[in-house]
């Protein structure tokens, strides 16, 4: 194949199809050096400006798979997964994962790491003194035979044309594009291994599609790739309208999924968990329905083996499963700032971008790569949509090591809730689920 990349850039630039054999000689030019990242960024940009038909994104998504090396388990094994668009305080996978997997499930996990104003899976794990997640495709694989689980980094060799594009795009404004979205996020689950897939769609303002009907335009395409390479998958879109259970940041939010899984009542928690893992125990057919699922759901709760294979989780990714009885084990910091409202009334509406970027100054979040974090540092928000305050209450606590930044970031979490004398009806976080 011989193109001339500017040609193809012009092509979808006009909006017309691109073939496979054009996106192939763009992809694999990119990996090998051949085209330089200005030439690459035009093509992307083209991409978000004017869209794909599906079947392109079918192509470009086999396109990354093929980039790579692909993993494969047994037809018989009852291979799922979940992912999750991102989202503040989202800490879902902890508490899922082990639920899934002690029900009977194989979930080959394969996540990553918090940008911008969203934490990563990989990020909260590590908090986890020992914990590691860079493992080859054969120890992965073994990982999840032995214990039904494991969670690990994108290895160089699987899918390394999307792992390169993705941090271009992250860069260059291109990261909202949907069929690009599509592509990284269907490559990678369908080479790790998952023959089912229940993608956790976020909605609103602290997610990336605010509307539901941008929501939707993704989910289809979600469905119709996994569908093509012989993935079931279903979509339950959620809302993103303020930060999930009540504490974000790295260690505080693994903290928080094992005080779940010891039984702890949290509501939004526990509705997202649900939701997701009766989806995830229906696609397997370990769950005849939805009752028979959240049944078996409460079962591995109540007797702890859920709590048991996270511990076991931990220990086989060289972490030390003694945090699950001591939190001390954790990182900690010096300080404790209280966050105090400062007016009274029923909070309607808690700006959750807002609240992750703040963080991000107290080293609880990224916003470069490579950016450095501090494990112990977030805060603790107890307060939720619908709840009532009065000037002066305490209504949470910034950890940090840094007493002054921590001050700033109480007094910006402050300015992300909104009040008003009215209280609101409760609405549903879960939107819709597409099967």
């Amino acid at each position: 194949m011989n193109f001339n990349p500017v040609e193809i850039i012009l092509k979808k630039r006009s909006d017309e199809t691109l073939t496979r054999d054009e996106m192939t000689f763009m992809v694999q030019g990119y990996i090998n050096g051949l085209i330089p990242d200005y030439q690459m960024s035009a093509f992307l940009m083209s991409i978000y400006f004017k869209g794909m038909n599906i079947e392109e994104v079918i192509n470009l998504t086999d396109i990354y798979i093929k980039s790579g090396s692909k993993i494969n388990f047994e037809k018989s094994l009852k291979t799922v997964d979940k992912h999750s668009t991102g989202g503040v305080g989202d800490k879902i996978t902890m508490t899922l994962a082990p639920i899934v997997a002690a029900c009977g499930a194989k979930i080959p996990m394969i996540s990553g790491r918090g940008l911008g104003h969203t934490g990563g899976t990989l990020d909260k794990l590590e908090s986890i003194p020992g914990f590691l997640t860079d493992f080859t495709e054969e120890k992965f694989q073994q990982m999840v035979l032995d214990n039904g689980l494991a969670i690990i980094a994108q290895s160089k060799s699987l899918v390394p044309a999307d792992k390169k594009i993705y941090a271009l795009r992250d860069v260059t404004g291109t990261v909202e594009s949907l069929p690009l979205i599509c592509a990284s996020i269907m490559s990678k689950k369908i080479a790790e291994g998952a023959q089912n897939l229940v993608i956790d769609l976020k909605v609103g303002s602290g997610a990336f599609m605010k509307t539901l009907e941008e929501a939707e335009d993704l989910a289809e395409l979600l469905k119709a790739t996994g569908e093509n390479f012989g993935q079931k998958v279903s979509v339950v879109f959620t809302k993103m309208d303020s930060p999930l259970g009540y504490a974000i940041g790295n260690a505080l939010e693994i903290i928080e999924s094992i005080e779940y899984l010891k039984g702890k009542e949290i509501p939004d928690i526990d509705t997202i968990t649900r939701a997701l893992s009766v989806e995830m125990l229906l696609l397997t057919e370990i769950a005849k329905d939805e009752e028979d699922a959240n049944n078996k759901i409460s079962e591995v709760i109540y007797n702890k083996s859920a709590l048991k294979k996270f511990g076991e989780l931990i220990k086989l990714q060289g972490g030390n499963p003694e945090v699950i009885d001591n939190y001390d084990l954790f990182p900690k910091t010096t300080y404790r700032i209280p966050i105090i409202a400062n007016k009274s009334g029923y909070i309607t509406k808690i700006n959750s971008q807002k609240i992750g970027y703040s963080l991000i100054k107290i080293g609880a979040g990224r916003i470069q790569l490579d950016s450095a974090l501090d494990m112990g540092s977030g805060c603790h928000l107890y307060k939720k949509i619908g709840d009532k305050l009065n000037t002066g209450d305490e209504i949470g606590e910034i950890y940090s090591n840094d007493k002054e930044s921590a001050s700033k970031v109480a007094n910006e979490i402050i300015s992300a809730i909104y009040v008003s004398d009215t209280d609101l009806d409760s609405e549903s976080l879960i939107i819709k689920v597409l099967r």
